[in-house]
């Protein structure tokens, strides 16, 4: 059978590397130790491979989860083989810790090294009406894959103060402490705002991460930050 779909850029990449890129698209990685990733993200594997519930690991986070609504449902992958995950179609980036931290926007979280450990913590100035009230933090030693709706771009805070919509927002480095601040007045709370009315404001040695796409989340399921009492984040524990 011929096709330009068996060109060889179509096909598996064939590596000794852990986490790879498939494509622009997929991450490929290669089981040995435990990965820790989105419930739903896997789109394909090959060989011996297990799937499994990742529960919050204490009740002090199991409660966070609850109380914030920081939807971060994750499933432990172990076994031999390779395993393929992709979200949303979005773009793939691989970023290495090495001791230091990344505080993600949970949608963006696509998987990560076992090794890692992961917690959800609040920004500061959050309002009990804003949108990004909580983000998830991993910090250690090992790989984290992120997925962006769209090419991203990466801010240096360092130089002056940077503004960014919180749902645009990806992530940033751990040792940056973000302020909330908003842009809304009484006028725009009666008429429903324009959209852009809560941001994060970075100021810093460190990097932030936007995407040029805003996540718009359903009232209904409260998740990446939307402060709500998530039932269904306390079942999954």
């Amino acid at each position: 059978m011929d096709s330009p779909l068996f060109e060889q850029r179509n096909l598996e990449v064939q590596t000794g590397q852990r986490f790879v890129l498939q494509n622009p698209q997929m991450l490929r990685v290669h089981l040995g130790a435990d990965v820790l990733a989105v419930k739903g993200a896997m789109v394909a594997y090959q060989g011996q491979v297990r799937f499994e519930h990742e529960r919050a690991g204490g009740v002090g986070k199991l409660l966070k989860k609850v109380v914030t609504g920081e939807d971060v449902s994750l499933m432990r992958v172990s076994g031999d083989g390779e395993v393929f995950f992709a979200s949303e179609a979005g773009f793939v980036f691989l970023m290495d810790l090495s001791g230091d931290g990344l505080s993600l926007n949970a949608h963006n979280l696509l998987a990560f090294d076992s090794s890692l450990s992961w917690d959800i913590t609040r920004v500061h100035g959050a309002g009990v009406l804003s949108a990004g009230l909580f983000t998830t933090t991993l910090q250690g030693s090992g790989t984290v894959a992120i997925h962006t709706m769209g090419q991203p771009v990466v801010l240096d805070c360092s130089e002056q103060p940077t503004y960014v919509d919180v749902q645009a927002c990806v992530g940033w480095s751990a040792s940056l402490v973000p302020q909330m601040v908003s842009s809304m007045n009484v006028r725009s709370l009666v008429r429903g705002g324009s959209g852009e009315a809560f941001q994060y404001v970075f100021s810093g040695p460190g990097f932030v991460i936007v995407q040029p796409n805003e996540w718009v989340t359903p009232p209904s399921q409260g998740r990446s930050g939307g402060g709500g009492f998530n039932l269904g984040g306390f079942l999954d524990g």
